[in-house]
């Protein structure tokens, strides 16, 4: 027991060195750089010039033995694109790092309380999935957020327009005077375009940073415009009334499944309120669970089934408009 609890105190102070020095890596400037840069490579993935193709990524890693294992996976771009959206500069290796500290802390925990691998590894592998449902969180409230915020910064766009001033200089404007993130998205747009980088692939970016389909709506109907031409205040107009009756029906939807997502959550907290008061109240009761041969394996199947009831209960309560 000494020498294991040893080993776990070496491996967390390992870990989390390697994640505190990942994430204080590289300045202010390299940030911006990087950042830059990275618009640039998904404006080439969408078929830019050979210029293009001739610069570097973003480094996903500040070590570069861990940059050049994770730059041949394409879910590692997809997982740094997830962790943008959440409005984090956190490199995807220092969040893998991170789920590694909290899954295997989780695990060696549980090896010296309840001696089964197969409770302690579901339970490791389950627990190493926090930090990636913490930055999923953070997204969600990020996404909202900008969503909420949307339909004023395309008024304010109009109203720019109409005023007789460049698109460009409204987006210039909606990021000087409207909240984040909604100001910070259109600012780093404008950065892109006023850098060399062309309307249509700031605009294109804009999507992958915002996955909202009111975003993906706004940047094809500024690129129709573009080519075929038209009013381009009356387009904007006609955008944000759109997009503001979807919120009033997604506020019906949300009103109507009130019930349905209080039930969703009563079920998903019933199971470990239940398990924590059996445990207080008779914890000689409870403990056959972790005693008898069958116990853990039982405990393990329980614990799969109540996350995935959980995913499938929260997809029925939540419905898109």
């Amino acid at each position: 027991m000494p020498l294991l609890l040893a080993l776990l105190t070496f491996v967390i102070v390992m870990l989390v060195t390697l994640v505190v020095a990942g994430s204080f890596s590289g300045s202010s400037r390299e940030k911006v750089i990087h950042r830059r840069l990275d618009a640039v490579r998904k404006a080439e993935s969408r078929g830019g010039s050979l210029e293009l193709q001739l610069l570097r990524d973003e480094l996903l890693s500040s070590v570069p033995v861990m940059h050049r294992l994770l730059i041949r996976w394409p879910w590692s771009f997809r997982l740094r694109d997830f962790v943008t959206q959440a409005g984090m500069e956190t490199k995807p290796s220092v969040l893998l790092l991170w789920c590694g500290i909290v899954g295997f802390s989780t695990y060696l925990v549980l090896r010296m309380v309840v001696p089964n691998l197969l409770l302690d590894g579901v339970a490791g592998g389950l627990a190493a999935g926090i930090p990636l449902g913490i930055v999923a969180i953070r997204r969600a409230s990020r996404l909202r957020a900008f969503e909420k915020n949307f339909p004023e910064a395309i008024d304010l766009l109009s109203r720019a327009v109409r005023a007789g001033h460049a698109f460009t200089t409204g987006m210039e404007m909606i990021g000087r005077e409207l909240p984040e993130p909604v100001a910070g998205e259109f600012r780093h747009t404008f950065e892109q375009q006023n850098f060399g980088l062309s309307l249509k692939d700031s605009l294109l970016n804009l999507t992958d940073r915002v996955p909202l389909i009111d975003v993906r709506f706004f940047v094809i109907a500024l690129l129709i415009q573009k080519e075929s031409g038209g009013n381009l205040a009356e387009i904007l107009d006609s955008l944000s009334t759109v997009i503001r009756e979807r919120f009033k029906i997604l506020g019906e939807v949300r009103i109507k499944t009130a019930h349905g997502r209080l039930t969703a959550g009563i079920l998903i907290a019933l199971p470990p309120i239940m398990m924590g008061l059996l445990w207080a109240l008779n914890p000689d009761y409870v403990g056959v669970l972790f005693k008898d041969h069958w116990g853990p394996y039982l405990l393990a199947a329980a614990l799969s089934l109540q996350v995935l009831g959980s995913m499938l209960l929260w997809k029925i309560v939540h419905i898109e408009v």
